[in-house]
């Protein structure tokens, strides 16, 4: 998997978020079984989306997550790299200190243009542009596919 299971899951639960027509804050408890992941795990993903402002969090019986500007400003890319990072965009695919032009590995040259292709996917994708492409081909978030879009 290219992704950490934590960064998938913000990207499901921020699809999730994106496809929601109002604007309310959506339960922890909500997306958590409407996405099948479990709920203390989804809590510790969703305060890093938090504490990186792409998400805000409200208690209460009213409470829990939004996203805090439209979806159409966020991009897939923040949401990867406030979870797992940039590192995956500048690192060795096989692990290699020091590897590059100067002393690359067998795969460098092979990576570092699809790594390239995908920083760029990602950079131009926004929740807005999956959230809308998930409704209208039903596309699934969810192993079961049962989850319905907003």
């Amino acid at each position: 998997m290219l992704f950490s299971k934590s960064c998938v899951y913000g990207l499901r639960a921020t699809l999730f978020l994106a496809s929601k027509e109002d604007e309310e804050h959506t339960s922890i408890r909500e997306l958590s079984e409407e996405l099948d992941i479990s709920f203390h795990f989804l809590t510790k993903i969703l305060q890093q989306l938090t504490e990186v402002d792409l998400l805000e969090s409200k208690k209460g019986p009213k409470g829990g997550v939004r996203l805090t500007k439209p979806a159409e400003e966020i991009s897939l890319l923040d949401i990867v790299v406030a979870i797992d990072g940039d590192e995956l965009f500048k690192e060795c695919v096989l692990g290699l200190p020091g590897c590059g032009i100067d002393k690359p590995c067998p795969l460098h040259s092979i990576w570092a243009e699809n790594r390239d292709d995908i920083q760029k996917m990602l950079e131009t994708q926004t929740l807005l542009d999956m959230a809308e492409k998930g409704k209208q081909q039903n596309l699934r978030v969810t192993a079961d596919g049962k989850f319905e879009w907003g």
